[in-house]
């Protein structure tokens, strides 16, 4: 049996002597099983759930909130998982919060479980994850390396916003760039056309802070070139990446990155050039499919137009514009895959799932990349509209996923070059 954990006011975990995990879908309370859970894998990190009172289940199967700590006195409070990458998550921490607080902060809590004195986690290991396991990140010769190649271009704009995104942020993407490997993210466009509910770059002041800020200027086609090129060149399984976390949507600076493009590929043919993109802005798309664009990843929250707009609240384009977005890019050649935010008793409800393959199909994508979305789930819920079917389970959305005849599912970009 796997047993309620929770925190104390002392700032200790503890496993429940005889109430059951469990975890949350939707709206809804259920019991954390075997099937649902893993060791909770190297690189996790233990969480509270801010102003969370954990909800456990009786032998009974009755769900109870444990407002107090049985064995310490004080509260007790809800506990979650956050999840490294490579490992998608399958349930939410069961807990009850007041009316009165602020949404949680822009976190991936996974519901978590404890059982013969060993941890649990809802999750699915759902790609490799030793490229971005933690321990190659954040190590002591990093202010060094940053250092040495702001040398390279100490006038370079695009380079100081990533060095402060590797130094600040703790940006694995931006890192990469200073440790010349692997995918390296190069923003380029201040401006958005989406106003997504849970933006990690930008929030209305009464909302959950952003976890960083937006780069506050356009830079030229020659400052993005310049450190393009130089990642590009830098060995197996380089990538440069438009559209990252401290950005809006790539496509709308879309002069910027076809010249950009232009200018790197007269530098170096090596490497893959990668576009995170809303692709609401076709016409840029287009544009920077024709340029060169070797793979490009399209952000989905829902196949559905009503739920779609609901979360990325677009100004300007629809679902209809993303569609053709990703009909252009798999016509011209570009790899092209899907960045699913999977959000439990959401993305996994039979009518998600359904619209979801029928786009894939649709539209030909290489590849879907499953994404924990990171939001607290009472503020998103109260925005969606209500949904049709039930929710299958994200390990039954991957199986009918992996169904998709030459359709893979993963997690993060890949070399195509």
């Amino acid at each position: 049996m796997y047993r309620l954990l929770f925190a104390g006011d002392d700032g200790q975990l503890y496993d429940h002597r005889t109430l059951l995990a469990t975890g949350r879908t939707g709206g809804r309370f259920v019991e954390l099983a075997g099937e649902d859970l893993v060791k909770l894998p190297a690189g996790a990190s233990l969480v509270l759930v801010p102003g969370g009172t954990p909800v456990g289940m009786t032998r009974a199967g009755r769900f109870t909130a444990l407002e107090n700590n049985p064995w310490a006195g004080g509260r007790s409070w809800a506990v979650g998982a956050l999840l490294p990458q490579g490992y998608t998550r399958t349930l939410l921490p069961s807990y009850t919060r007041s009316g009165k607080e602020k949404p949680l902060p822009l976190l991936g809590y996974t519901a978590v479980a404890c059982r013969d004195g060993e941890l649990y986690a809802a999750a699915r290991l759902t790609d490799e994850p030793d490229r971005w396991d933690p321990s190659r990140y954040n190590t002591p010769d990093l202010p060094v390396r940053v250092r040495e190649k702001l040398a390279l271009f100490p006038h370079n704009p695009v380079l100081g916003q990533l060095a402060h995104c590797a130094l600040e942020y703790r940006c694995f993407t931006a890192q990469n760039i200073f440790y010349g490997r692997w995918e390296g993210g190069v923003p380029v466009s201040p401006a958005c056309n989406a106003n997504c509910l849970g933006c990690i770059s930008l929030q209305p002041a009464e909302c959950c802070p952003p976890p960083q800020s937006r780069i506050g200027f356009s830079p030229a086609a020659a400052e993005v070139a310049d450190v393009a090129a130089l990642h590009l060149s830098s060995g197996e399984g380089a990538i440069i990446s438009f559209g990252q976390g401290c950005e809006g949507e790539p496509a709308l600076a879309a002069g910027t990155v076809v010249r950009a493009i232009g200018l790197a590929r007269e530098s170096t043919s090596l490497g893959t050039i990668n576009m995170n993109s809303n692709g609401g802005y076709a016409a840029g798309v287009r544009d920077i499919c024709r340029a060169g664009l070797d793979a490009i990843r399209v952000s989905l929250i829902s196949a559905r137009e009503d739920t779609y707009d609901a979360y990325y609240r677009p100004r300007g384009y629809s679902l209809a514009d993303v569609r053709r977005s990703l009909g252009t890019a798999v016509s011209s050649g570009v790899y092209t895959s899907l960045n699913l935010l999977v959000y439990p008793g959401l993305t996994d409800r039979e009518d998600e799932v359904k619209a979801l393959v029928e786009l894939i199909k649709e539209t030909g994508v290489n590849l879907v990349q499953l994404r924990n979305l990171n939001i607290d789930p009472d503020l998103l819920f109260q925005h969606l509209p209500d949904g049709k079917g039930e929710a299958i389970g994200i390990p039954g959305l991957i199986k009918a996923l992996k169904e998709v005849p030459g359709l893979d599912v993963g997690s993060f970009s890949r070399p195509v070059r």
